[in-house]
């Protein structure tokens, strides 16, 4: 009679592709440009396991697979929140475009016909609903998602798929959350200025010559203002993207 043949199975690699796929697919749903809503999550689960099993050989060195059930889900509540953290720290960095546009559209007065858009999870006017259109797709003309997707895997050389996030870990929001605010304002800063002078100029016009009604008028010029200041910063948006790209990376690491 025949032998039946056995296949063998390397327990340490299945429990590394799957701690590393929990990572993974936790920072895919947070960090942009992956967290674009327009990329199903069938989409986003394939990905994220394809990628789980490129990094499992490397994630898989010292696991002899004789975790226990207990540590087991205890690491893949671990990779869970490290994941969370990692996309976390990319979406505040990336927030500061949302934020620019945002100061852009109050200050020009287009914030009375903002919306929420689905695809992008923003809630904001034109500038912001455009601005940050621009940079997702700046983010993937210009290898800006394969830089992130690099931070990711080099986190796992910091912080192995059985590792615990770092107690201080938590202090790198606050320089997160702080560069978000001073990028929006680095953004938006010149045509906030240039806006606020419009303002100060009809008001003035408006005080010299009251039946001229300057404010009526000048609706139409701060859209041109606002238009024409715009464009100056769309140019400028690859550099500040590029810029963003290395901060992201640089509060990666700062997590783990």
């Amino acid at each position: 009679m025949g032998t039946i043949g056995t296949i063998g199975l390397n327990q340490g690699f299945i429990e590394a592709a799957m701690l590393a796929a929990v990572r993974i697919t936790a920072f895919l749903v947070l960090a942009p440009p992956f967290s674009f809503s327009a990329f199903p999550l069938r989409v986003k689960a394939m990905l994220a396991v394809a990628l789980s099993i490129l990094v499992a050989p490397h994630a898989a060195k010292g696991m002899d697979g004789t975790l226990e059930t207990g540590s087991f889900v205890l690491a893949l509540i671990s990779q869970l929140v490290t994941g969370a953290l990692l996309g976390f720290m990319v979406m505040v960095v990336f927030s500061a475009i949302q934020s620019a546009g945002s100061l852009i559209d109050l200050f020009a007065g287009f914030q009375l016909s903002q919306a929420f858009d689905p695809l992008m999870n923003v809630n904001g006017a034109q500038i912001t609903r455009l601005m940050q259109m621009v940079a997702l797709g700046l983010l993937f003309v210009s290898g800006g998602a394969e830089l992130v997707l690099s931070g990711l895997f080099r986190t796992f050389d910091a912080l192995p798929v059985t590792g615990v996030v770092a107690r201080d870990a938590g202090a790198a929001l606050l320089p997160g959350v702080g560069q978000l605010f001073l990028s929006a304002v680095q953004i938006a800063g010149p045509i906030v200025v240039v806006l606020f002078l419009a303002d100060v100029g009809l008001g003035l016009l408006t005080r010299v010559a009251p039946a001229l009604n300057a404010f009526s008028l000048g609706f139409v010029l701060k859209i041109l203002i606002t238009l024409l200041a715009v464009g100056t910063v769309f140019l400028a948006l690859p550099r500040i993207t590029d810029a963003l790209v290395q901060d992201a990376l640089r509060l990666m690491g700062a997590v783990v």
